[in-house]
């Protein structure tokens, strides 16, 4: 086995065993804490399809992640807790949301299409902070979460193992689609644009395929963070949110399957070992992760030998 490999085995034994040494402690603060990890990890894997394997840098990824957790909070707010129908507002929401922006904001590169993937999220955000039914800027308490009949999502084990599983079947599902056809044109258009189309590809669908895949993707994460908190608010589709999901892939390492992972972890870990430390966490947090990239470009898992993804 590789480092990489093992690397990859321990953080998902770890991460399953977490429920069992809460138990035992009689600590629920850890089920909550690496509920959370879990829940950005599948946020952080959905923008590295788009960040790390496309090139695209999207600092607007967080309008999808808010917009998955308020079609659980506004359903719910209108006594629906059915969570099939919260599951399909989300994906459908989502999905047309990140068609028509994905559509317009893949016509540029660079820093317009970071601006634009910015703008387009903060037009959500100041849509939210305007609904006073739902809370406003204030946000809204959510008082029935997703009912699936047998699971019900606010029931913080089966939350954190419906977290897991997901985890685990997006990570199947990403290792094969990154190497199939599909995936190779995302990839070769990050390296040659040109190229690609000279060898009679058209990028645009591809990307935008991938596009709103990712969406989608951040939009479930969006349903289980919702259930987690039982609290919805205009701050997850803020733009500090983005730069969090990016900093979680840069850190754990661009264009690798388990980097987002490990950079979900460490960071959200040493958030809080800081927090409990310092009131000037953030300005600590900040220095910590300049001084980790500094060092290792490719972050945790993309300096571990063992493979190119």
């Amino acid at each position: 086995m590789t480092p990489r490999t093992i690397a990859t085995v321990l953080i998902l034994l770890f991460l399953g065993c977490v429920p069992i040494y809460a138990q035992i402690a009689g600590e629920p603060f850890y089920l909550a804490l690496f509920g959370r990890v879990l829940v950005y990890a599948i946020a952080a894997v959905s923008l590295n399809l788009l960040l790390g394997y496309g090139g695209l840098v999207s600092f607007g990824h967080a309008l999808f992640l808010g917009l998955g957790a308020y079609s659980v909070g506004i359903l719910s707010h209108h006594g629906i807790d059915n969570g099939w129908l919260h599951l399909l507002a989300a994906v459908v929401v989502c999905g047309i949301v990140g068609l028509i922006s994905g559509a317009v904001v893949l016509r540029t590169t660079g820093i317009a299409f970071i601006m634009i993937t910015l703008a387009f999220a903060q037009m959500f955000y100041f849509l939210t902070v305007s609904l006073n039914e739902y809370g406003g800027d204030d946000g809204m308490s959510i008082f029935q979460g997703s009912n699936f009949g047998v699971l019900k999502l606010d029931d913080p084990l089966s939350l954190y193992y419906t977290s897991f599983v997901l985890l685990l079947v997006l990570l199947f599902a990403m290792h094969k689609l990154i190497g199939s056809r599909f995936g190779m044109v995302i990839r070769g258009t990050q390296t040659n644009e040109r190229r690609m189309k000279a060898m009679g590809f058209a990028p645009l669908p591809y990307k935008l395929t991938a596009y709103v895949l990712s969406a989608i993707v951040c939009g479930l994460a969006g349903v289980l963070i919702a259930n987690l908190t039982l609290y919805i608010s205009p701050s997850y589709l803020a733009w500090t949110t983005s730069g969090e999901l990016v900093v979680m892939v840069v850190l754990g390492g661009l264009g690798t399957l388990m980097g987002p992972v490990a950079g979900s972890v460490a960071f959200l870990i040493m958030e809080e070992v800081l927090k409990a430390w310092t009131e000037h966490w953030m300005l600590v947090l900040g220095l910590i992760i300049v001084v980790i990239v500094m060092v290792s470009r490719r972050g945790i898992i993309g300096n571990l030998p063992g493979g190119s993804r």
